[in-house]
């Protein structure tokens, strides 16, 4: 093994891992291959759901995210296993040179067989990636009284102005039965998922707090936590009246389903201009 000192008589006064370690920090680089190919796939099938393409286009992106989870499950358990082994070797400082590769087989294959489903749920891409497209189908999904979703809704709205101008809004109010109310009203209530409450702007990059359900701009809520954690303080929920005070890194999520439903949104406002 390169970089290890051994005597004359077989035994060794320490073993140098720096060739292992090396290797190590390689394979982790990987992990950011796996975790590109879960975006792309993620992001594809979201597209698929949202143009209504066939459901077996959309399995196969489900299935492409079951083996990047799997890739990932496995990335990770051989990575603890040869760390183990690493460790091990470290803290007992053996006298005669072990069987590393047998030690690292051997902690891998006890990872391996505690494999289960319920691993899934532990890869946040991968649980993302379910929620989202749920989420996904039923705002896409029409509804039983033969009416539209909420995307097609603001779609309608759009074309609607566009088309008609001050009749397509008259034509609004009377289909909502909110004729009388304020225009700018009427707008404003169709944009208010879209909107930050901290900058208060069309959100261009939103993430969902897994812990609370509130959206922000990902900038935003980032640069919120990292002033209050500066100031040894804990970061509330800038959403009003959310009881959450406690929003951490590790609770944000990339919202794309939002993401598209505002890009979407913003196309069809720039083809009424």
């Amino acid at each position: 093994m390169p970089g290890r000192s051994t005597s004359s008589s077989g035994s060794t006064g320490f073993i140098s891992f720096s060739g292992v370690e090396s290797a190590l920090s390689s394979l982790k680089n990987f992990q950011s291959c796996i975790s590109s190919g879960m975006d792309t796939a993620y992001s594809v099938a979201l597209g698929l759901v949202e143009t209504q393409t066939e459901v077996s286009s959309e399995y196969s992106m489900d299935k492409a995210m079951v083996e990047f989870a799997m890739m990932d499950r496995e990335l990770n358990h051989y990575l603890k296993a040869v760390q183990s082994t690493i460790n091990h070797v470290k803290e007992e400082r053996p006298e005669e040179i072990p069987d590393l590769k047998l030690l690292v087989e051997e902690k891998f294959s006890a990872l391996q067989n505690k494999n289960s489903d319920a691993d899934f749920q532990n890869n946040e891409k991968f649980t993302q990636f379910k929620q989202q497209l749920k989420e996904l189908k039923k705002q896409l999904k029409p509804k039983e009284d033969g009416g539209h979703n909420d995307f097609d809704q603001i779609k309608d709205k759009d074309a609607s102005r566009a088309g008609n101008g001050r009749d397509g809004l008259q034509a609004d109010r009377e289909a909502d039965g909110t004729e009388g109310v304020d225009e700018d009203m009427i707008v404003t209530q169709s944009q208010t998922n879209f909107i930050c409450p901290i900058t208060q702007l069309e959100m261009k990059k939103p993430v969902k707090n897994k812990v609370c359900g509130h959206t922000y701009e990902e900038e935003a809520i980032v640069r919120m936590i990292e002033s209050k954690h500066r100031r040894k303080k804990k970061a509330c929920c800038p959403k009003i009246g959310c009881s959450h005070t406690d929003v951490r890194m590790s609770d944000l999520i990339q919202d794309e389903v939002l993401r598209r439903a505002i890009e979407s949104h913003k196309k069809k406002r720039r083809q009424s201009d």
